[in-house]
C-alpha cells in the first residue's frame, strides 16, 4: 500500500473529486486568487522556454507515479519540466511545495508552481502557472496534461500558495 500512496499525485492515491470537465461549464469566480505579473525577476533559466515546454506536453496521459512524456502524474510533469532547464525538484506535490520562494497571489508569473488543496490537507495538486488566469498541469481525471484557469470556483477555492524556483 505505501507504494501505491508514494506515486500518486496527492500521494495518496485517491482521485481528485470532482476535476472540471474539459469543455465542461466554467464557474469563475467575481474575484480569482491569483493573477499573474507582467514583470517576472531574471532567472537562471529561459521562462518562456519553461512555459512553452510544459505547453508542448497538452495531451501526453496521465499516470499515476509518471514522469516522462509516456504518462505523467502532477508532481511528476512539473519534475520533468523544470528538469529540461536543469532544475531539480523533488517527486512529491507536498515536497515541492516546500521549494523556492513563496509568491503572493498577485505577483504569480508565468513558470511559478502553483499548489493547490485537493484530496487531503496541505499541497496534494502542483501545475506551472503559464500566464493570464490559465495554468498547465497533468489532473487524473481527464487523463491527459492540460490547461484550466484558476477562476474557475473548483480550482479557487482550493488554491493553496504558489512558489518561484530560482
Amino acid at each position: 500500500m505505501l507504494a501505491t500512496c508514494a506515486i500518486a499525485c496527492a500521494s495518496t492515491g485517491a482521485v481528485p473529486r470532482p476535476f472540471p470537465v474539459p469543455g465542461g461549464p466554467t464557474q469563475p469566480n467575481q474575484a480569482p486568487p491569483a493573477t499573474i505579473a507582467a514583470d517576472r525577476p531574471a532567472l537562471g533559466f529561459d521562462l518562456d522556454a519553461l512555459v512553452e515546454t510544459a505547453l508542448s506536453l497538452r495531451g501526453a496521459p496521465y499516470r499515476g507515479g509518471g514522469g516522462d512524456p509516456a504518462g505523467f502524474d502532477c508532481s511528476g510533469f512539473t519534475q520533468y519540466v523544470y528538469a529540461q532547464y536543469g532544475v531539480s525538484l523533488p517527486r512529491e506535490a507536498r515536497q515541492q511545495y516546500r521549494v523556492g520562494k513563496k509568491v503572493k497571489p498577485g505577483d504569480l508569473a508565468p513558470g511559478d508552481l502553483i499548489f493547490f488543496s485537493t484530496v487531503e490537507p496541505g499541497a496534494s495538486h502542483v501545475a506551472i502557472a503559464i500566464g493570464g488566469d490559465e495554468f498547465v498541469h497533468a489532473p487524473s481525471s481527464s487523463g491527459a496534461v492540460r490547461v484550466e484557469h484558476i477562476s474557475v470556483n473548483y480550482w479557487s477555492e482550493r488554491f493553496l500558495g504558489a512558489r518561484r524556483v530560482n
